[in-house]
């Protein structure tokens, strides 16, 4: 993926060819990088999995080699298109369109349903500290649910409802309100017109790498506060972060669903998003607030020295 990365940019630099209203390399190249960042953490997890219980490591491996397969075949077909100067996802035009784009409907629930594998036995293992496991397992459910906004864009868009054309070109899309293909945000290509599914489904998708990052984070700061040195500090603050990640890609699908760009967000979206600011803000605190007292050292027994008896020591002769 990686390679193919840099093949469809060099492919956006020297070919010309505008599909759907962007260069016909963007798709290739976003899909790429998506596919390098997501394979990338599920082989980390994968391998932290089978640290922490071997028995889990062969199942995990086979359902990461699904993903790895699905998710090459995706890109084998995405690329080809590219080649005919054919739209790749939700072409209907010819019996061969239409074909490719079922074996690639077939790829996609393949790879979500191997990411499912893992994502399950992650949730039978701890691996390192509970705010780690636990931001691993988050961050899994999260982006299994970002990767199945991606069925909503199969489904006929209203406008084509409305045509009543059972032979039509194209059926489905990403945008909301508005054709694909229309005034979009540099580089993703998101609607500035109209809703845009694509935007909650990358969003939900690269939880896997952001939340894990998070507790990283966490674990930097820790150096300077000492709260963080405690685990069940960490823990709860993962906690907040993983329910104000799923209420913004909640936000997300609905802003989307009403048509809505993310650039010009209306009332009730800015009143959801105030809200959801509010309370991850009063959840960081409380976490925070009851951290309780100085943090324990990684590694450092909390029942030491500290803890025994005065009497015991004098008893001792020390």
């Amino acid at each position: 993926m990686a390679l193919w990365t840099a093949g469809s940019a060099v492919g956006i630099l020297v070919d010309d060819r505008i599909l759907v209203g962007a260069p016909i390399w963007a798709k290739p190249f976003k899909f790429a990088a998506s596919i390098l960042a997501y394979a990338l953490s599920l082989a980390w997890m994968i391998s932290l999995l089978a640290r922490a219980r071997p028995r889990l490591a062969r199942p995990a491996w086979w359902a990461g080699t699904v993903v790895a397969v699905a998710g090459a075949v995706e890109m084998v077909l995405i690329t080809a298109q590219v080649f005919r100067g054919r739209q790749s996802h939700f072409n209907h035009a010819t019996p061969f369109d239409a074909r490719l784009y079922d074996v690639m409907a077939g790829t996609i629930v393949s790879l979500w349903l191997g990411a499912l594998v893992i994502a399950v036995l992650l949730f039978r293992a701890r691996i390192g500290d509970r705010a780690t496991t636990w931001s691993i397992r988050i961050a899994a459910a999260l982006a299994l649910a970002g990767a199945g906004l991606g069925f909503l864009m199969t489904q006929p868009t209203a406008e084509q409802l409305a045509a009543g054309d059972d032979d039509a070109p194209i059926v489905g899309g990403h945008a909301v309100g508005v054709p694909d293909g229309g005034p979009g945000m540099p580089l993703t290509g998101w609607s500035t017109t109209g809703g845009d599914l694509c935007i909650p489904h990358f969003v939900g998708m690269h939880a896997l790498q952001l939340l894990p990052l998070f507790v990283l984070l966490l674990a930097v700061l820790a150096v300077r506060l000492p709260v963080l040195r405690e685990e069940r500090a960490r823990l709860r603050l993962v906690g907040v972060a993983g329910s104000a990640y799923a209420a913004v890609l909640a936000l997300l699908v609905w802003q989307a669903l009403r048509g809505r760009p993310l650039t010009s967000p209306d009332g009730p979206t800015l009143g959801a998003a105030t809200l959801i600011l509010a309370a991850t803000g009063l959840g960081t605190l409380l976490s925070l607030r009851r951290g309780g007292g100085p943090g324990v050292r990684e590694g450092a027994d909390p029942a030491g020295p500290a803890s025994v008896p005065r009497s015991s020591v004098r008893s001792s002769g020390s």
